[in-house]
């Protein structure tokens, strides 16, 4: 009976606060134009003692999703990027630390906000395909495809956002086909990877309305890098392949890659995987001619979380002993002693001409001409 008593009182207590402790005021989930970077936001509860320490509990979600992303914070403004074809959700608490409340940690009642952009136009007028890559970690390339249902006169725009940039911007390099936009290339993108980067496309018509599309990711995980060239290759003792490669040029640090080589040997071919740029196997067919590889690259699990395979680079190969040329063994060393023999030969039929005589009249008119072409 003193167990189920003192289980009471404690029951009554934790009541009593969560009645006490009002949840946080004006809780709301702001767009500030960031094309799906919201602001979280909401002041301290009422009637609260400024001597206890208070922390919020904030969870939130793009609805849909079954886990909710938990914050405990002191501030009353949270940051974070969200994908604005979906609803968002969040709900707030109060916390109250222990000092305040006999030991006890006493939490008020949630409160709920949510957000959601109008959506204006049939679902059928978005675009559809959207593919962006970031081309050797220097520049960003996105295509996409008109939408299913959609007027003569639509075009579509593109506009980017991340965090360090004052404004969204439009693209303004556009790739078209028939006067129509199609896709984009973005350049000048320092300091925008490991943080989201926010895209959104919409249109215009003079018929309807088109809806707007939003993509949300990181630009380090969709680099592409290029293919590694100067590949170099040699077999040693007959049985020890030694490869070698130039990691590609550009921004991507040399720890960043990770290879695929395909080795063949005559019409066999094997496939190995190394984060170095180089790479030592030994033969698995002892009369093999010729041996060949060939490459490509991805940036490794340890700079991002994908990514793209480069293209393949050319394959270069080796090739194996072969049995020298008998001709050009015995014909090369013929030749050249044959041309041997003709040249004594010239040598001994000039040494049997008689020495001609020296005409000193000559020599004094070449020796005046000379100097009066100098004069």
């Amino acid at each position: 009976m003193a167990l189920v008593s003192e289980v009471a009182r404690y029951l009554c207590i934790l009541l009593i606060f969560a009645l006490i402790v009002n949840p946080p005021q004006n809780f709301s989930i702001v767009d500030p134009g960031y094309l799906g970077y919201l602001y979280l936001q909401w002041q301290p509860p009422v009637a609260l003692d400024k001597k206890c320490k208070v922390e919020y509990e904030l969870k939130y979600r793009s609805v849909g999703n079954e886990s909710w992303k938990t914050i405990i914070t002191k501030n009353l403004l949270y940051k974070d990027g969200f994908d604005l074809n979906k609803h968002v959700e969040g709900k707030l608490r109060t916390l109250l630390s222990k000092q305040c409340t006999n030991g006890s940690e006493v939490r008020s009642l949630w409160t709920e906000a949510s957000y959601a952009i109008s959506e204006k136009g049939s679902p059928k007028t978005k675009i559809e395909d959207m593919n962006c890559i970031y081309y050797n970690w220097e520049y960003l390339v996105c295509y996409w495809k008109p939408g299913i249902t959609i007027h003569s006169d639509i075009n579509y725009f593109m506009y980017f956002w991340h965090e360090g940039m004052d404004h969204t911007l439009q693209c303004s390099n556009y790739f078209q086909d028939k006067d129509k936009n199609i896709g984009c290339k973005v350049s000048d993108l320092e300091s925008s990877d490991y943080k989201d980067f926010f895209i959104c496309v919409n249109g215009s018509s003079k018929h309807e309305t088109i809806r707007s599309s939003y993509f949300i990711f990181q630009l380090q995980n969709i680099v592409k890098p290029e293919s590694p060239d100067y590949l170099y290759i040699t077999v040693e003792n007959s049985v020890d392949i030694k490869m070698k490669w130039n990691t590609p040029e550009g921004p991507i640090p040399s720890r960043c890659f990770t290879y695929e080589i395909v080795v063949r040997e005559d019409d066999t071919s094997w496939v190995f995987g190394t984060d170095k740029n180089n790479l030592l196997k030994k033969k698995t067919l002892n009369e093999s001619k010729d041996v060949c590889f060939f490459i490509r690259s991805k940036v490794n699990i340890y700079c991002a979380d994908d990514g793209y395979w480069s293209e393949w680079s050319e394959e270069e190969c080796w090739a194996g002993y072969h049995t020298p040329n008998l001709m050009f063994i015995f014909i090369v060393p013929g030749c050249l002693f044959i041309v041997f023999l003709l040249s004594i030969l010239c040598m001994a039929l000039d040494g049997g001409k008689p020495e001609p005589k020296l005409n000193t009249t000559e020599v004094e008119n070449e020796s005046n001409s000379y100097e009066e072409t100098l004069c």
